[in-house]
C-alpha cells in the first residue's frame, strides 16, 4: 500500500512537470528490442559469478550471480520492458572500473569494444544502459575527469555503432555507503561524487549537441538515493546505513534495509528504483535544449519535491 501511494503521488507530480513544459500527456510507445547493459556489480547479473566459478559473489548469501540478495536493477527494467535479462545482452562486470582494464574486471569501455566485437552494429531500436564510475572513486581515484571522459567515449562508441537510445546514469553519494560512511574518505567521496555527476551532466548535454539524432539520456539516481536516506519511511525503509548482510549474518527483515553489503543495495532497493520509474503510466518526449541540464531519462524528470523517474517504452527510432 506504501509503495502504491508514492507511485500514485509520483505519476501526478510527473504530468504536472510535463504539462509546465509544454509537452503532450499521451505520446504512442513501443517496446525496445532488446536492453543492453555496462558497467559494473551494481548491474552485474552474472558475469563475474560466472568467470570465477560460483565463487564471486558466492550463493549464499548473494543471489544467483548478482550482488544483492535478489534480483537487481537491471532484471527488474528488463522484465518491465517484457524483455529478457541474461548475460547475453548484459555485460556488466563486478568491479569494473570506467576504462580499459582487461584484469579480472573488465572495464566499462572493454565491455563496449568486447560487445562490438561480437555485433556487426548497434541495434537502432534497442536500449543501452551505461552505468559506472564507482569502483573508480573508490579504488582512489581523485579527480572525475578522466571516469567522465571516459563514460563520454562509451556513449559516443555505441552511437558510432549505430545505437539510438542510450541511458547513462549517475552516482549515489559514494560517502554515504555502509562501508564509507564512518571512514575518513567519506566527504572526500562525496564530493567526488557531486564534481563527477555535475561533469557528466555537462558532458552529456555537449554530447546531445554533437549527436542530434541519438536519445542521450541521463538518470539522475543521486537525487533518489538522498531522498531514500533523507525519507526512508516514506519508501518503506527503516535501516538505510547498515549493511543486511555483516560478517555472515543476515538480518532479519532485508527488505527493509537500503543495503544488502557494506556497498551494494538489497533488491528491494533496486526494485523501487525500477518502480518509481514506471510511477506513470503516460511517456512524455525528451524536454527542449535548456540552459539548466534537467536529469530524465526516456523523458524521465528529476527526482525532487517528491518527483520520480520515468522510464517507458519509447516509441522506436527508425534508421
Amino acid at each position: 500500500m506504501l509503495i502504491k501511494k508514492i507511485l500514485v503521488a509520483t505519476a501526478g507530480a510527473a504530468i504536472a512537470f510535463f504539462t509546465v513544459l509544454g509537452f503532450p500527456k499521451e505520446v504512442s510507445a513501443k517496446n525496445f528490442d532488446e536492453i543492453y547493459v555496462f558497467g559494473d556489480s551494481i548491474s552485474d547479473v552474472g558475469n563475474a559469478y560466472k568467470v570465477t566459478r560460483g565463487e564471486s559473489p558466492s550463493n549464499p548469501p548473494y543471489f544467483r550471480g548478482r550482488y544483492s540478495n535478489g534480483l537487481v536493477w537491471a532484471d527488474y527494467l528488463a522484465a518491465k520492458l517484457k524483455l529478457k535479462s541474461s548475460t547475453e545482452t548484459n555485460f556488466a562486470f563486478g568491479g569494473a572500473k570506467t576504462g580499459n582494464s582487461r584484469e579480472f574486471s573488465p572495464g566499462l569501455l572493454t565491455q563496449i569494444e568486447t560487445f562490438k566485437a561480437t555485433h556487426s552494429s548497434a541495434d537502432p531500436k534497442a536500449l543501452y544502459i551505461v552505468w559506472a564510475g564507482a569502483n573508480d572513486y573508490l579504488g582512489g581515484a581523485t579527480d572525475s575527469t578522466a571516469p567522465v571522459n571516459n563514460l563520454s567515449v562509451a556513449v559516443k562508441s555505441l552511437a558510432d555503432a549505430g545505437a539510438k537510445n542510450i541511458v547513462v546514469v549517475n552516482l549515489p553519494d559514494l560517502g554515504k555507503l555502509p562501508g564509507t560512511r564512518i571512514s575518513e574518505r567519506s566527504n572526500s567521496l562525496n564530493n567526488l561524487t557531486q564534481k563527477h555527476n555535475s561533469a557528466l551532466a555537462a558532458s552529456l548535454n555537449n554530447l546531445r549537441q554533437q549527436l542530434s539524432d541519438i536519445n542521450i539520456t541521463y538518470l539522475d539516481v543521486n537525487s533518489l538515493f538522498n531522498q531514500v536516506v533523507n525519507n526512508p519511511e516514506k519508501f518503506g525503509f527503516t535501516n538505510v546505513t547498515n549493511a543486511c548482510l555483516s560478517q555472515a549474518k543476515i538480518c532479519d527483515n532485508p527488505n527493509e534495509y537500503l543495503f544488502w553489503d557494506n556497498i551494494h543495495p538489497t533488491t528491494a532497493a533496486h526494485k523501487l528504483l525500477v518502480e518509481l520509474a514506471f510511477a506513470s503510466s503516460k511517456p512524455a518526449p525528451q524536454p527542449v535544449s535548456i540552459s539548466t541540464p534537467i536529469p530524465f531519462v526516456m523523458g524521465a524528470i528529476a527526482f525532487g519535491a517528491g518527483t520520480g523517474f520515468i522510464i517507458k517504452r519509447q516509441k522506436a527510432v527508425k534508421n
